[in-house]
């Protein structure tokens, strides 16, 4: 006689959320209080990046993942904008680079210190200019090295090349009104774009079409989010005719009739999917809601499996996200996300309950590491590559992170040219590149950058000098003290 399974089984069914102690979230954070529907928050596992309120202009927060506690008032913001910020965006290949897209229409890419700001951040790595209207939508390409994908309320999508401060491709004609989000694919081959049309878009970015469209993605008018998943589906939450908030999954290949469609409630928040593709489980957060809603993928019917909610009392007015590689693994922890209240920001562990002390490999397999697996140049050129793997098994150490170089080609519309020095002609970029004042990014104009591995060498053979000699100074003082102990002295 055969039983039936009553219950599913999966390793996710009893994932729990925790929020910190009081003592380990951020206080007296003036969180943006701007009418857009992005997360405004941005994690890595060095920095923590919250939009803010700011006066005559736009500006955010940049802490250390580690300053926990009361924010100081006159901590110092990223204050470059002219207009408030709506979105900003860590680079996955860089942990001291950042993205802010505003309302001056302009996107901006930051290089953070090593040890955090001490001072305001005025000056950009790089400003690019190309928007007509706000810039609301901002998002890293997650393979390549500085390819950048912003959008703006002119319904343009631009593909940018940060290391050149020069646009590769400009859709101006897929979106015929206001672009909610933008997702690249896991190789980023492709984008998926959801729009106030009601339809949702997959684009092949170097092509300049649209490889598949889905009208009425969802009945409702309010705004709706789409998301590549790491097989090629496409997750998406919006509104049904009668106002309630859905899920949905569809399949590229046939875009007719979603895989899986649910219903969850009433309420009128914008849901954000937030998409973990080595375990297969997407949390949604409302804008506006107390509570976390957790789903996992599967292959089999319904597809799409209800695992549990994280409550709490107070309403998030934005939500963050720390990438795989941030997470403590030996505390099982499958997912770390940054609320964001009125007034500060309360990290929320989710954790998977297991008995054993050792290292969980069917919770963490190989997962995307901070090197990029190809140059802008060769994404652009045709080649297609997924992300770098990294193990989580040694708890995983940080690499030396590279500057942002930014190399001008055009230098037809530069200020003034920088006096020649021995290694090449560098020149002060005008309004699109940091002044020599930030001694950590470096900008040249040379391509090959043999001064720069003059400068290295030179350190490399000083700092070999400097070995032998405390070498030579520690034998001295061995002798000494040998000869002190046998009563010679």
């Amino acid at each position: 006689m055969s039983f039936r399974k009553v219950v599913r089984q999966s390793k996710f069914r009893h994932v729990f959320g925790q929020p910190v102690k009081n003592d380990q979230c951020y206080d007296d954070i003036r969180v943006s209080r701007v009418t857009w529907d992005s997360s405004f928050c941005a994690v890595n596992p060095k920095f923590v990046a919250v939009i803010v309120e700011a006066s005559g202009g736009g500006a955010f927060m940049v802490l250390p993942v580690l300053k926990t506690g009361r924010i100081d008032k006159s901590y110092p913001t990223v204050c470059g904008h002219t207009g408030p910020v709506l979105d900003i965006d860590w680079c996955p290949h860089n942990d001291h680079v950042i993205a802010s897209g505003s309302e001056d229409c302009t996107v901006m890419v930051w290089q953070i210190p090593e040890s955090g700001l001490t001072q305001p951040l005025t000056e950009p790595v790089v400003a690019l200019e190309g928007h007509s209207k706000r810039v609301g939508i901002v998002t890293w390409h997650p393979t390549a090295r500085n390819v950048l994908l912003s959008a703006g309320c002119d319904n343009v999508v631009i593909v940018w090349n940060v290391g050149t401060a020069e646009e590769l491709y400009h859709l101006d004609s897929m979106h015929p009104d206001l672009i909610y989000n933008v997702s690249w694919s896991h190789d980023g081959s492709l984008f998926c774009s959801a729009c106030k049309d009601k339809s949702v878009r997959i684009v092949d970015p170097r092509r300049g079409v649209v490889v598949a469209e889905k009208e009425r993605a969802h009945e409702g008018a309010r705004p709706m989010r789409a998301i590549f998943l790491a097989d090629g589906k496409i997750f998406t939450t919006g509104f049904s005719r009668m106002s309630e908030r859905q899920l949905a999954l569809w399949d590229p290949e046939n875009l007719e009739e979603p895989m899986a469609l649910q219903e969850l409630d009433s309420s009128n928040g914008a849901l954000l999917p937030f998409y973990d593709p080595d375990t297969n489980v997407i949390y949604v957060c409302g804008k506006g809601d107390s509570s976390i809603r957790y789903f996992e993928i599967t292959e089999e019917p319904p597809y799409i499996h209800f695992l549990n909610t994280f409550t709490s009392k107070e309403p998030q007015r934005g939500m963050g996200w720390m990438p795989k590689r941030g997470l403590d693994v030996s505390k099982c922890e499958i997912a770390r996300f940054y609320k964001l209240h009125e007034r500060k920001c309360e990290p929320i562990i989710m954790t998977v309950p297991r008995k054993s002390d050792l290292f969980q490999d069917d919770l963490y397999p190989d997962t995307a590491g901070p090197d990029a697996a190809m140059e802008a140049e060769q994404w652009v050129a045709g080649k297609t590559a997924g992300p770098v793997l990294i193990s989580l098994r040694e708890a995983y150490v940080p690499s030396k992170q590279r500057d942002l170089k930014v190399s001008k080609k055009n230098v037809l519309h530069e200020s003034r040219p920088a006096p020649a020095s021995s290694t090449g002609s560098a020149t002060r970029l005008s309004a699109t590149a940091a002044p020599a004042t930030v001694p950590s990014i470096s900008i040249s104009t040379t391509p090959g950058g043999g001064g720069r591995l003059e400068e290295v060498l030179q350190e490399l053979q000083a700092l070999r000098l400097q070995v032998k000699e405390q070498g030579e100074r520690i034998s001295r003082l061995e002798e000494q003290l040998s000869r002190i102990e046998n009563g010679d002295v």
